[in-house]
């Protein structure tokens, strides 16, 4: 049951991701989106004819609109902190799709400012609140798979070049496959593990050149500008261990998303880019074999997609005075960590973390966040 009126929202960035956004938003009583906008005003438009947004503005004509409480940060990802900083000085909360900057000065300085302006900052990505990842933390929680030792995660994929109408500036600083899809499986691990300690990691370029395959760009070659393959050994302040592989450029493997090495068996943790299942888990028992898990939560069962799960739990954060789970303190620990491990490959050498971060409580089982149909 709905206690208190909607958090008012406006978007900036009304690109792909807008689209799983708008559709879960506005299926939610928690929220009521005013306003979107976008460098490009005909993209707006037609985004908010598709999900009837009442008004479609400029940026600034959106930060300046007194109703909007709330400004969803959907651009890409130089353009993030920018885009939130304005947003904080206008008196806004924020939430920012991933990474939360581009560098630790950026990010600390988006914290920075909402502290200062009593604000909230949340940030993607939202997937460890789906039914999958908090089945998994409550498993563990409960005891039910023993104490976590290791894990490992892989994310090896071809790359944006093949479904990206502008994949480009993936392939830049600030882009690669550490800091566009590293955030899932290390916000995932820091869920599990708790926070990072420190890191060694070693990064390449794969392809010093990509073509895009599809699209307004298809055929138009670009340079890649930044490592497509990074392999990282992470230490957690538990003492667990981890290993992340993340890479543009690879197909055709079979290596399990995520696992976690328990001393009850392995927990078999599904794709930290999806909102629900599968889970299997195999005792430690040589002769044991791989059992499926069923879901505990059904919150995110209407949609596959169900990106803007974080814009509506910190709305619902927002009305009862408390920190959202999507912080904006583990989105800068992650980009921290992450940064760390590009660092140590440039370096050679062993990287502390300096940031730490709360692990974010799990949702009750009888979670009100309401999925589209």
């Amino acid at each position: 049951m709905l206690l208190s009126a909607p958090v008012r929202l406006g978007i900036v960035g009304c690109g792909i991701v807008s689209k799983a956004y708008l559709t879960n938003l506005k299926a939610s009583p928690h929220v009521e989106v005013l306003a979107c906008s976008d460098q490009v005003p005909e993209t707006a438009r037609e985004r908010a004819a598709q999900f009837e947004v009442a008004r479609v503005c400029t940026t600034d004509e959106l930060l300046a609109d007194p109703e909007v409480e709330l400004v969803v940060n959907l651009t890409i990802p130089t353009a993030h902190a920018e885009i939130s900083l304005a947003a904080l000085a206008a008196g806004k909360h924020v939430y920012t799709e991933k990474p939360l900057a581009t560098t630790r000065e950026l990010g600390r300085r988006v914290l920075d400012a909402a502290a200062e302006g009593g604000l909230t900052v949340g940030g993607a990505p939202d997937t460890f609140l789906g039914a999958g990842i908090q089945t998994c933390l409550r498993l563990m929680a409960q005891g039910e798979v023993g104490e976590a030792l290791a894990a490992s995660g892989f994310m090896l994929e071809g790359g944006p070049e093949n479904w990206h109408p502008n994949p480009a500036f993936f392939y830049q600083p600030g882009g690669g496959p550490l800091l566009d899809m590293g955030p899932y499986y290390l916000t995932t691990l820091v869920c599990l593990l708790g926070p990072v300690r420190r890191v060694s990691g070693m990064a390449r370029v794969l392809y010093p050149e990509r073509t895009a395959d599809r699209g307004p760009r298809a055929g138009e070659t670009f340079k890649v500008n930044t490592d497509t393959f990074v392999a990282a050994l992470i230490e957690f302040q538990s003492g667990a261990l981890a290993t992340l592989v993340t890479s543009m450029g690879i197909t055709g493997h079979d290596l399990p998303d995520m696992q976690v090495y328990c001393t009850k068996g392995i927990l078999r943790v599904p794709d930290p880019n999806t909102f629900g299942g599968p889970i299997r888990f195999r005792p430690g028992d040589e002769k044991s074999s791989w059992e499926e898990v069923g879901l505990q939560y059904g919150h995110t069962d209407g949609v596959k997609n169900y990106r803007g799960l974080g814009v509506i739990e910190m709305a619902q954060a927002l009305r009862e005075r408390v920190q959202p789970r999507a912080s904006g303190e583990l989105a800068y620990h992650v980009l921290d960590v992450l940064l760390s491990i590009l660092e140590s490959s440039a370096s050679g050498r062993r990287v502390t973390v300096s940031s730490t971060c709360r692990r974010p409580p799990l949702l009750p089982l009888d979670v009100g966040l309401v999925a589209a149909p």
